[in-house]
Parts: C-alpha cells; sequence; structure tokens
C-alpha cells in the first residue's frame, strides 16, 4: 500500500502544472508523511451539483491546478457531445487564492477545445457571471469560488447555457467526462486565444438592476454595507448610486477583498461574530438598516435596529419580507422556494392568488420552476429578477429590501414593523437551525442512520404526524438525501449539507396570533418550542 500511495503521488507530481503544490507534494513525499499523502490521496474531489469545493493544496481530494484542468476538460468534452463544438463558455471568478490562475487554466483548456472562452474583467460578484452567461448567449458558465467557505477552500460551479447552475444528470455526465481524462499532457492549454470581456457586460448588469425597483418609489434608507473582504463593495455601491439611494456607510476593515478573511473566522454572515463590525459601524452611524454580502455577493443579510440594540434578520425573515414588498407592487408569476425554507411564502403567495412551489435545496432548483418571479432559501439567498440573473443575487436584494425600507420609513414605520403584520395576518412562522460542524463525515452518516433506524415519534411533545425518507422522493420531489417530519403546528428537516462538513437541521413552528397584542406571548411560546424541539432532535440523532 504504501509503495503504490509514493508512485501515485510521484506519477501526480510528474503532470502537477503549479511550482507551489509541486514543491508541496515534493516535501511530503521527500518526507514519506504518508498520513498526509493517504490523506490526499484518498480517493478525488467528487464533481457534483455544486460543482467541486475543496480545501486548497496538492493531490486528487484538493483543489489546485491539476483537478481544475482536468474539470474544465470534462466539462469541455460534456459540452462537445451536447453540440457545442464551437459554443462560448463564459468564465468569472473572486478574489480568492488561486482562483484568477483557475479562471486562467479552464480558459486554455476550454480554447485548446475548440471552444470559445471569454474571462470577467476582474474578481466580481458570481451575479454577474450568471447574467452574462444569458447575455452573451453562452453555453455554459464557470465561476471560480468557493462562497462563503473558510478561506484555505476554494471551488468551482458549472451553470450551463439557460444561465442556472446544473442539476442531475448533466453532474454525472460531467463527472464521467472528468473521469475518462488519463493525462494532463493529453489536455491542449494554448497560451492565447481566448477573450478577456471588457466592463460592458457589467454595465449591461448595473443597467438591469435598475429594473428590480418601482420607478417612482422612495430612496431614501440610509445603510450600512459590508463584503466580508469579497467582491461586492464596488458593484453594490454603482447600484445603490444608479438608483439614488444615499451612498452606504462601510465596514472599511472588511471593503476590500482579501483571501485571508483576517477579521472573521467564518467570511459568512451568518456565522457569530462575522456581523460584528458592521454592528459597530450601525452604532456610530445610526442607519436604518445593515446589508452585508458574502464573499462572492451571491448571498445578502440585513439587520436592522431592535430597541437599543441591533439584530440579524433571517434569511425566512428577509424571504417574506421581500415577498410581501413584490405583491404590494402587483408582481405576477411564481413564487418558489426550497424545503428547508419557511412555509410563509407560500401562505402569502395563496393569499395573493399567486402560483407557489418547493423545490429541493439549492438555486439550481429554484431558478428552474416554470414562470418563476421571485425564489429564495432561508441560507440568505434571494432571486429577485429571474429574467436577468437565474441564480441568487445579493446585490438585486440589497435594493429591494433597501427599497421596502425607504418605502416603510415615508410611512414611519420598518422592517420589524412589517414583519409583525405579516404574522398577524399568517400567524407567527418563527425558524431556527440546529447545525452540527463535525471534522469526521461519519457522524453525519451515523446520525442519518440512526434517525431511520429508530425515529422520533415526538419531539417537545408534539406528536410527529408524518414521517417523510426524501431519500424515495415524494410526488413534488426528486430524490435528496434527508428526513422531513411534519408536527401539530411545526416541521423539521434534517440534511446533510451539500457544500461544507455540516449536518443541518431546519425547524419551523407556527404560532396563530389574534391582533398585535398576542405577538409577544407568541414569540415566546414559538421561542420554548424552538429550544426544545432542538433538543429532543439532538438526543434522537445522537448529536
Amino acid at each position: 500500500m504504501h509503495d503504490d500511495l509514493l508512485a501515485r503521488s510521484r506519477a501526480w507530481l510528474a503532470e502537477d502544472p503549479d511550482p507551489e503544490t509541486r514543491d508541496e507534494l515534493a516535501k511530503l513525499i521527500d518526507t514519506g508523511d504518508v498520513e498526509e499523502l493517504a490523506a490526499r490521496f484518498s480517493g478525488t474531489l467528487q464533481f457534483g451539483t455544486a460543482g467541486l469545493r475543496g480545501e486548497l493544496g496538492a493531490g486528487p481530494m484538493r483543489m489546485n491546478r491539476t483537478v481544475v484542468i482536468r474539470a474544465a476538460a470534462g466539462l469541455a468534452a460534456y459540452l462537445k457531445k451536447q453540440g457545442h463544438t464551437d459554443g462560448l463558455v463564459v468564465i468569472g471568478y473572486d478574489a480568492r487564492h488561486k482562483s484568477e490562475d483557475f479562471a486562467r487554466d479552464t480558459a486554455a483548456v476550454m480554447t485548446g477545445a475548440g471552444l470559445r472562452a471569454a474571462v470577467l474583467p476582474r474578481p466580481l460578484p458570481t451575479p454577474v457571471l450568471a447574467y452574462a452567461i444569458r447575455h452573451l448567449g453562452a453555453a455554459a458558465g464557470v465561476e471560480v469560488t468557493a462562497s462563503h467557505n473558510p478561506p484555505r477552500d476554494n471551488g468551482y460551479k458549472v451553470y450551463l447555457g439557460d444561465g442556472s447552475q446544473i442539476v442531475p444528470p448533466a453532474d454525472a455526465d460531467i463527472a464521467a467526462e472528468i473521469d475518462a481524462v488519463r493525462s494532463l499532457h493529453d489536455v491542449p492549454r494554448p497560451e492565447s486565444g481566448w477573450e478577456t470581456l471588457d466592463d460592458s457586460v457589467l454595465d449591461a448588469y448595473l443597467a438591469r438592476t435598475d429594473a428590480v425597483l418601482a420607478a417612482d418609489s422612495p430612496r431614501t434608507a440610509r445603510t450600512v454595507y459590508t463584503a466580508m473582504h469579497g467582491v461586492g463593495k464596488d458593484v453594490l455601491l454603482a447600484a445603490f448610486e444608479r438608483a439614488g439611494f444615499p451612498t452606504p456607510a462601510l465596514v472599511a476593515e472588511q471593503a476590500e477583498p482579501d483571501p485571508d478573511f483576517p477579521t472573521v473566522a467564518f467570511p459568512n454572515p451568518e456565522e457569530p461574530g462575522a456581523m460584528d463590525l458592521a454592528f459597530a459601524k450601525a452604532r456610530e452611524t445610526s442607519p436604518d438598516l445593515i446589508i452585508a454580502n458574502d464573499p462572492d455577493a451571491d448571498r445578502c443579510a440585513v439587520a436592522v435596529p431592535d430597541g437599543a440594540d441591533w439584530r440579524m434578520l433571517r434569511g425566512d425573515e428577509v424571504g417574506s419580507l421581500l415577498a410581501a414588498h413584490l405583491v404590494g407592487r402587483g408582481a405576477q408569476g411564481t413564487f418558489a422556494e426550497s424545503i428547508v425554507s419557511s412555509s410563509l411564502l407560500g401562505r402569502i403567495a395563496e393569499k395573493a392568488g399567486l402560483p407557489y412551489e418547493e423545490t429541493l435545496t439549492g438555486f439550481k432548483w429554484i431558478a428552474r420552476v416554470d414562470g418563476l418571479r421571485y425564489g429564495y432559501e432561508e441560507a440568505l439567498g434571494y432571486c429577485v429578477d429571474p429574467e436577468g440573473v437565474r441564480d441568487k443575487d445579493g446585490i438585486t436584494a440589497a435594493l429591494l429590501i433597501t427599497e421596502l425600507a425607504s418605502v416603510l420609513k415615508a410611512e414611519g414605520r420598518t422592517l420589524l414593523d412589517l414583519l409583525d403584520d405579516l404574522a398577524v395576518e399568517h400567524g407567527l412562522h418563527a425558524t431556527d437551525q440546529l447545525s452540527v460542524r463535525v471534522q469526521d463525515l461519519s457522524v453525519i452518516a451515523d446520525a442519518m442512520r440512526q434517525l431511520r433506524e429508530q425515529p422520533p415519534t415526538e419531539l417537545a411533545g408534539l406528536a410527529i404526524t408524518r414521517a417523510e425518507d426524501l431519500t424515495r422522493g415524494t410526488d413534488t420531489l426528486p430524490p435528496t438525501d434527508g428526513l422531513r417530519y411534519t408536527l401539530e403546528g411545526a416541521r423539521v428537516i434534517v440534511r446533510p449539507s451539500g457544500t461544507e462538513p455540516k449536518l443541518k437541521c431546519y425547524l419551523e413552528v407556527v404560532v396563530p396570533v389574534g391582533t398585535h397584542a398576542d405577538l409577544p406571548a407568541a414569540r415566546a411560546k414559538a421561542a420554548d418550542l424552538l429550544a426544545a424541539i432542538k433538543q429532543d432532535l439532538s438526543t434522537a440523532a445522537g448529536i
């Protein structure tokens, strides 16, 4: 085994085009670090519906130029088999370590395969790439990003020509083509021949952002903005300036791209501590709301003044606010969300007489809903202009929530007031998440197995009226690894994360509310129920 491992490591070393990862691997071979080599050569990073994502480093279980070149060659072969013999592939990238290298390698591979390649001019938000695919009539798009993962990660997201991310069976077909790549020496990589785009695509995207706002709406809400060390700042500021909103006050320490994300443990607005600097800036400047993007600016987080301090709105709260705002503006079309998001969206759509659909987790599914007008997911993702960007877009979502805050401000009201109104109208929909990050992935598999073999019959004293194993699929959903429990006045979904080593449990309770005066009691009841469900679920899953 030891000799085989060394042989595979040396074969990889001989092909690796990157001096950095070559040095790294050569040192591991020279020092005979079998444990570390085994970790890197225990398999290959799997190309799935999120594309590729993993830690940077040498070897097939890490993100590196060799893995990316193989992925690009597999994608090129797939596109040619689909009849795109000289199709255009447009490539975007964020500001993480190696992102620009991976984008350039992808352009070289596409060019070498006889396809046309165009690379965005610099690190830009993921939604700009998603927009560019349809704007330029491309056969496919690639975004090099690990979104809000830790600094040591990078990733590779693939979109097809409809502008939405790949879903089965395309992922498996592309994976098969990647596996068929014998050697890197068989992959032509010319030094030039692709196009580097100018700012005209970005200008076209920005011109489209105006369309998400009502022509005559108030634009008075004042914001504090953090880019979370990512690529959102310049595009968001340009969009806000075009719209005529007050210039956002920037969280200076997080405004510029920095692949090391020095001020945050995880560059995700949902993680504890990530918003601390934004809250500090808000206490200085007293804005109407705080807006945060994640590092590739496809997500949007919102915080609001609550009494004497600030509080983050949950993704479900922002999702419902945007839905209510669009309904108020007379939006027509289908409202859609993933199954892990709050059922309040369905109530809002039903009352407005609009079609509503639930999908599996991820915008790759939400974006495919027929006649989509608005889609959201609780993980801070909102699609408010599906004709422009068939994916989540943290820039246009920021514009729309700031417009709503401006409309309410003109009425002497706030986003929290509107949330109260929605609770009185539809019942208080309170959501929470039990999220367990693991070092060892077997912990997740064990928890899922335990829940399947010994399913709970009640949680927080509420009887489970229906238990579904989503691996079998349902009438409306394709199969996925997940469990869904319906309780009297509550719902729980348990699933392994598709992008991180986490087990995620999504909880929702619905408490009827008579009048605004009943809200404090309803909130207290919901909080108690959520805490008890969390506790009982942890016990049932053995986590």
